[in-house]
């Protein structure tokens, strides 16, 4: 039976949401207990970031598996060092103070989809000789600060696109769309306003939609799944008549942040205002949407930020074996032993219903179509369009035309 007891790590809080980013000091401290007297080889501290993707294609004898991963950093630092002699603890109980920076640079935030995950461990080991080594694990919850750069780069607001009608039905209709901005959070809206002008003999609706495209890659080889978060369906525009629709998009409460800066997994959004024509294409205009973490919205939109001032703990007393490089003066701030949840990829939503849609007002002084709230329906992921996969960058707004979907 093991005489080393409740090992266990806390972290010092250093902002609401205990999360970490690029050139952040994570703090804390390694504690246990020790049911007699203890020969130790070392105690040390680790953290390390890894991006991994695995899926497998075909059947049978022609089936494939395509693996691959990424190692971002690794930290160590040793508490007690390792020496040839050892060195003995007493009976009772310990706790040895960290401090290790995560490096600067671009670093993909925590995620955890179908086909792959990006996670930042920390972990804490005794080591002894002849004896198994005792550690303990927590995943950290890594938020990029990239996204403040990324949003700098985002395509123009607005854009159109017209189409002469073909066949039986004569004449050409034009839709034009703006969007207030293209960078939000989840639970904020975003303004979008579409112009019809319907020139042709057919009725026709306006549709919004938000969609959001996942890519796992590896080497050369790709899979991916797309899925409509959102879908909301105007009015009827009738022949020879020109009107304005507009809304407000909200993005769901529990929509991750896009990923944009992993060589292996590839979260964006998009948003899709086109005219439902029967029998026919679709006009359409494509912008594409940075979801940003609640967090760092502020930073964006320049507002002001308060700092996090956690409640100070009195701290207790510690093994004179603690971290010389540990910064004097900072107190401890225990957050607890549970470890804080990675965000989830939602690739498979089965059914969600959405009804938040007002109707908004015309920016024109013409009538805006009323507006119906959709609800969802996926049986489970489904490869994005055609008209996707041959975008060349999501940095630049598309237009495209293609059938009913």
């Amino acid at each position: 039976m093991s005489s080393i007891k409740d090992l266990n790590v806390t972290f010092e809080a250093i902002n609401e949401d205990s999360s970490y980013s690029e050139g952040d000091t994570i703090v804390g401290t390694v504690s246990f207990r020790l049911t007699r007297d203890v020969k130790v080889k070392s105690l040390s501290v680790k953290a390390k970031g890894d991006a991994k993707a695995e899926w497998t294609e075909g059947v049978g004898e022609c089936q494939m598996t395509y693996k691959t991963k990424k190692r971002y950093f690794k930290l160590k630092e040793y508490l007690i060092a390792e020496n040839g002699k050892g060195t003995v603890l007493p009976k009772g109980a310990h706790a040895f103070k960290f401090s290790l920076q995560i490096p600067e640079g671009s670093l993909p935030s925590s995620f955890k989809g179908n086909y792959g995950k990006i996670v930042y461990m920390f972990e804490a080991k005794i080591s002894r000789s002849c004896w198994w080594s005792s550690k303990v694990k927590q995943k950290i919850n890594f938020i990029s600060k990239s996204f403040l750069q990324f949003c700098e780069k985002m395509c123009p607001h607005s854009g159109s696109v017209s189409k002469k009608m073909s066949g039986r039905t004569k004449g050409e209709v034009h839709l034009s769309a703006t969007i207030i901005r293209n960078v939000s959070s989840p639970g904020e809206s975003l303004s979008v306003v579409a112009k019809i002008c319907n020139s042709s003999s057919k009725d026709m609706r306006p549709k919004f939609k938000l969609e959001q495209r996942t890519v796992y890659c590896c080497q050369n080889n790709t899979t991916e799944s797309a899925v409509t978060l959102l879908q909301m369906v105007g009015g009827a525009v009738s022949p020879n008549s020109e009107q304005t629709a507009s809304c407000q998009l909200k993005i769901p409460e529990d929509a991750i942040p896009t990923l944009h800066n992993c060589e292996i997994i590839s979260v964006e959004y998009y948003i899709k205002v086109y005219l439902d024509i029967s029998v026919t294409f679709y006009p359409e205009v494509v912008f594409p949407l940075v979801i940003i973490p609640s967090r760092l919205a502020a930073i964006q939109f320049g507002e002001a930020v308060e700092p996090y001032a956690p409640e100070t703990i009195e701290a207790t007393s510690y093994s004179n074996f603690s971290s010389p490089a540990f910064p004097a003066g900072i107190e401890s701030v225990p957050t607890g032993s549970g470890a804080t949840p990675e965000p989830i990829q939602h690739d498979n939503i089965t059914s969600r219903s959405y009804n938040q849609w007002p109707q908004g007002a015309s920016p024109q002084g013409s009538s805006a179509p009323a507006f119906t709230s959709l609800s969802v329906q996926h049986p489970g992921p489904t490869a994005l369009p055609h008209l996707l996969q041959g975008e060349q960058s999501p940095l630049y707004m598309s237009i495209y035309h293609h059938q009913n979907e």
